[in-house]
């Protein structure tokens, strides 16, 4: 990813008011780490599993900020039951930050990736977790902003696929 990509990507995350953040490092989004953490609006805590950010992430939501957990793709399976129960069934809001390795549009798409790609969508679906899949860096503060706005309003978790542009 560009570094002006991955830094519209963080200030767009500020301006949508998180303001905390679990992640685990992957390799599609992994220039946002330094300038989160450069960033003194952002509380980061780092995780050893997608499951455990889901659920450190939830713990913060309920004690009233606003959280993303980022993640790769393939941590959308590891996290799934914690999605499920702390997310969508007690109703805490939380933006996912997905970064969709194994899409069609992921630039370093391989073997190792493709098979949960292409049902990452369906998995999120069955989940009943609404996403919106980000291709490039067009109105993407707009599209954070609207997906903060939809976790709020739904009380539970909203997934950002980020791939194409993102993946490069």
């Amino acid at each position: 990813m560009q570094e002006t990509l991955a830094q519209s990507l963080v200030h767009s995350l500020r301006e949508a008011g998180i303001d905390f953040m679990t992640y685990l490092p992957e390799t599609r989004l992994s220039q946002i780490i330094p300038l989160l953490q450069n960033d003194s609006h952002f509380q980061l805590a780092p995780v050893g599993s997608e499951a455990e950010g889901v659920s450190i992430a939830a713990g913060a939501a309920l004690g009233g900020k606003v959280v993303a957990s980022y993640m790769e793709g393939t941590g959308v399976y590891v996290a799934c039951y914690n999605i499920l129960t702390v997310g969508v069934r007690y109703g805490v809001p939380m933006l996912l930050v997905v970064s969709y390795v194994g899409s069609l549009e992921d630039q370093r798409n391989s073997f190792l990736y493709v098979q949960r790609g292409i049902k990452l969508i369906p998995q999120l679906e069955a989940l009943d977790v609404q996403y919106h899949v980000i291709r490039d860096g067009e109105g993407l503060e707009r599209k954070v902003k609207n997906a903060v706005r939809m976790m709020n309003a739904l009380k539970q978790p909203v997934a950002l696929l980020f791939t194409e542009d993102f993946t490069l």
